[in-house]
C-alpha cells in the first residue's frame, strides 16, 4: 500500500514539474511586434528641358600685363630721390625709378660736345669765304648750340661740296661720338615708363651697382592677366573678346575678364590650349588666385542636375505614383559639382536631393510645403517645384 501512495505521489510531482516548466518557457517568449512600413520623403524636380550654357571653369593665378625687369647697362654709385626705392613704392608715368651717380661720366660728355662745337667754329671762317650760301645755317647752328642741353643734329647739306667739306673737317664722326655718349649717359636714369608700383627692390640708397645688374621689379596695377588651361575639345568655341566671369575662392567677390589671346598652339603633354584673361579692378593684386568661368557653347533640350543624382554615370531616379524608378540618360557636360544631361523627358518628376540607400521600386512620400499643400486641396494632383 506504502508503494502505490508512493508512486502516485511521484507521478503527481512530475505533472507538476512540467506543467511549471511550460509555464516559465511560455513567461521568456516575448511577442515580436511587426516593423512599422517605413516611407522616405524625397524632394523632388519636374523637368522643363531648355537651353544650358555650357560653362568650362579654369583656374589660376593673376601676373600684371605690364611688367619691367630694371637692369642696369652702367656701373656706379645707387644716387637717392625724391622717392625710396622699396618694394611697395608706387612711381607715375616718368618718375625716375633709379638714379646712378654719373658725374665722372657727364665730365666726359661736356668735353666731347666742347670738341665738336670748337670744330664747327673753326670751318666757320672758311665757309664764309668759299661757302657763303652755307654759312648762314651753320652759324645758326652754332647760336642754337648749348652745351648744357641734348647736342642738336647737324644742318642737312645741300650739296656734295658742302658734305665732303664737313666730313673732310672730322665734324660727322666727333657729332656721332657725342651722341653715343649722351645715349650712354641717358642710361644712368631710369624712369617709369608706365604709372605702376614696385614689387621688388633688390639694391639701396649708396649700393655700388654693376653693370648688368638686376635692380628690381616694376609692374603696371592697372591691369592684370590670368592663364588658364583650356581643353583643346573648346578650341573652336573660344573667342577673343570673350566676356568671362571670374572670383576668389571664397566666392565673395566677382570680377569681369575679357580673352585677350589665345595660344596658336596645342599643349602635346596635356593636350590643352593657352588662354589669357584680362581682368581691371583697383582691388586685385598680382599672385592673386582666381576661378574663371568660360561660356564655351549651349546644350539644347537639357537640364542641369548635381552629379551626385547620377547613377552610375549614365542614369537618374523618377518618381511614379510614389515609387522610384531608374531612367537612362544621355550626360552632356560633366563640372566639378553639375552635369548637364539630355534625354530626359518633359513633365518627369526627379529627384531634387539624394535619398540614402534608394533603390528601384522603392515607396516614397514627396514633401509639399504648406504653400503646395493648400494649393492642391480638393484635388489630387501633386504640386512640385521646377529648378526650371
Amino acid at each position: 500500500m506504502r508503494n502505490i501512495i508512493l508512486s502516485i505521489l511521484g507521478i503527481l510531482l512530475i505533472v507538476v514539474a512540467v506543467f511549471a516548466a511550460k509555464k516559465i518557457v511560455d513567461n521568456k517568449t516575448k511577442i515580436k511586434p511587426k516593423a512599422a512600413k517605413v516611407i522616405k520623403t524625397v524632394f523632388v524636380d519636374t523637368v522643363q528641358n531648355g537651353t544650358v550654357p555650357i560653362k568650362i571653369s579654369a583656374n589660376g593665378n593673376l601676373t600684371a600685363k605690364r611688367r619691367l625687369e630694371l637692369f642696369s647697362e652702367v656701373q656706379g654709385v645707387f644716387r637717392g630721390g625724391t622717392k625710396l626705392f622699396k618694394t611697395g613704392q608706387p612711381y607715375q608715368k616718368g618718375q625716375k625709378l633709379i638714379r646712378i651717380d654719373a658725374s665722372e661720366y657727364y665730365a666726359s660728355v661736356q668735353s666731347a660736345k666742347s670738341n665738336l662745337y670748337n670744330l664747327i667754329t673753326s670751318i666757320m671762317p672758311d665757309l664764309r669765304l668759299d661757302y657763303p650760301d652755307i654759312y648762314d645755317k651753320w652759324q645758326a647752328y652754332l647760336t642754337n648750340f648749348d652745351i648744357n642741353k641734348v647736342t642738336p643734329e647737324l644742318p642737312e647739306t645741300t650739296s656734295e661740296k658742302e658734305k665732303y667739306f664737313i666730313t673732310g673737317r672730322n665734324i660727322y664722326s666727333t657729332y656721332y661720338n657725342v651722341k653715343n655718349l649722351e645715349q650712354r649717359l641717358s642710361k644712368y636714369t631710369i624712369s617709369a615708363p608706365f604709372s605702376g608700383i614696385l614689387t621688388e627692390a633688390l639694391v639701396t640708397e649708396g649700393t655700388l651697382i654693376r653693370q648688368g645688374q638686376k635692380l628690381g621689379e616694376f609692374i603696371d596695377t592697372s591691369a592684370y592677366e590670368i592663364e588658364v588651361a583650356i581643353s583643346k575639345e573648346y578650341s573652336d568655341l573660344l573667342k577673343i573678346g570673350e566676356t568671362v566671369e571670374l572670383s576668389n575662392l571664397d566666392k565673395s567677390k566677382e570680377y569681369q575678364g575679357v580673352v585677350t589671346r589665345i595660344n596658336g598652339s596645342v599643349n602635346q603633354a596635356t593636350q590643352t590650349i593657352t588662354t589669357f584673361i584680362e581682368v581691371k579692378d583697383p582691388s586685385l593684386k598680382e599672385g592673386m588666385y582666381l576661378e574663371a568661368n568660360l561660356n564655351a557653347r549651349k546644350a539644347e533640350n537639357a537640364i542641369e542636375i548635381d552629379r551626385n543624382l547620377l547613377q552610375q554615370n549614365s542614369k537618374i531616379f523618377v518618381v511614379r505614383d510614389s515609387i522610384l524608378d531608374v531612367i537612362d540618360v544621355q550626360p552632356v557636360y560633366f563640372s566639378d559639382k553639375k552635369v548637364i544631361l539630355t534625354g530626359v523627358p518633359n513633365g518627369d518628376v526627379i529627384l531634387n536631393k539624394p535619398v540614402p540607400g534608394a533603390y528601384a521600386g522603392m515607396l516614397v512620400k514627396i514633401y509639399q510645403s504648406k504653400k503646395n499643400k493648400q494649393g492642391a486641396k480638393g484635388n489630387n494632383i501633386i504640386s512640385t517645384n521646377s529648378k526650371q
